[in-house]
């Protein structure tokens, strides 16, 4: 088989986990599920030699230290550091127009937690294959919720190892995500995508042109520098931002998904945290100095003053230096809104 290259995208701006995650250290970067942090355990489901080649990180200035120092054994990374965050349609074309056409390349977010590798690894070949006959591949993460903070692909006919996509959903109202729940035939769009380089770039000529063009101008002017690839500034100024959704897979008529069960989480706010962490008996998660009595499902983390919580159930209490943080579980949704995470 082919080697897969993986097109890990490192960016965020830090805020849904604020205070522990910032704009200067967002969550890629921060050890939230286990000791390794979420952009190591990235790389690390992505080095079976059997299976995966030389990894792609795209990033930007503001983060290309933290890369740097997080590779690890990965010294073979090639880091392409964009000029300007142009999300991920264009980060994706660059590192498609910097592979030879012929590549298979997986996408995946670099602030993502994924607990069974092995179902991650096949998931990755049966995208691979699809893709391989220029298929544009979604995984299509198993449902277990209606969550309406994700959207959804509507399973189609089948294909070999996955589905044509019917179509794509926004983020939807609970009533209708509890109705896509209900159906079986809507999995969540986990932003992990399987493509052949060059029918990538193809595509995205198709339904962007001005910005496949762009890209291609960015890197045909590029400078390699070490390990590093530097896009040329002015073309990629004129690319306009846009999701790799938006660009081409809602466009495309030639869209597939993988089903895959994973133990996935995007890790998108701090319930989404605490429900990926191991718990004690009544649901708590503790990191820091901490008492909790007749408490259930509390996440505390603190690095440094003591935190007791008496009789509360589904609340974050998060301390980080001189922030603090308290919020029921509902109101995580809204932690970016802050003031303090905004500025900070």
């Amino acid at each position: 088989m082919t080697l897969i290259h993986p097109v890990i995208l490192c960016g965020g701006s830090g805020t849904r986990l604020w205070p522990r995650s910032r704009k200067t250290m967002p969550k890629p970067f921060l050890p939230l599920v286990a000791d390794e942090t979420l952009f190591e355990a990235t790389l690390g489901r992505c080095a079976d030699p059997e299976l995966f080649g030389t990894p792609i990180v795209v990033t930007g200035t503001a983060h290309l230290a933290h890369v740097q120092a997080q590779l690890g054994v990965r010294t073979d990374a090639e880091i392409i550091v964009e000029p300007q965050a142009k999300n991920t349609a264009a980060a994706i074309a660059l590192a498609a127009a910097r592979l030879p056409a012929d590549a298979i390349m997986l996408v995946c977010p670099s602030d993502h937690h994924i607990a069974d590798i092995a179902a991650f690894a096949d998931a990755a070949r049966a995208a691979a294959a699809l893709a391989q006959d220029d298929w544009m591949v979604s995984f299509g993460i198993t449902a277990i919720a209606p969550e309406t903070g994700f959207g959804y692909i509507k399973r189609g006919a089948p294909l070999p190892g996955g589905y044509a996509v019917e179509r794509f959903v926004e983020k939807p109202d609970l009533l209708t995500a509890q109705a896509f729940l209900a159906d079986g035939g809507y999995s969540w769009n986990g932003g992990i995508f399987a493509f052949r380089a060059g029918a990538f770039m193809d595509e995205l000529a198709r339904h962007r042109p001005e910005m496949a063009e762009a890209v291609w101008r960015a890197v045909a002017s590029g400078a390699k520098e070490g390990a590093r690839f530097n896009p040329a500034e002015i073309p990629f100024a004129e690319v306009v931002g846009e999701s790799v959704d938006y660009a081409v897979m809602e466009n495309t008529s030639r869209a597939a998904m993988v089903p895959v069960a994973m133990g996935w989480s995007d890790i998108g706010n701090w319930q989404a945290l605490r429900d990926a962490r191991e718990g004690d008996d009544s649901g708590n998660r503790v990191r820091g100095p901490a008492e909790l009595i007749d408490c259930s499902n509390v996440l505390v983390e603190s690095d440094g003053p003591r935190v007791s919580v008496i009789g509360m159930s589904d609340i974050a209490v998060i301390v980080d230096g001189t922030d603090v943080l308290v919020t029921s579980m509902t109101g995580t949704q809204l932690v970016g809104k802050l003031s303090g995470a905004a500025n900070q």
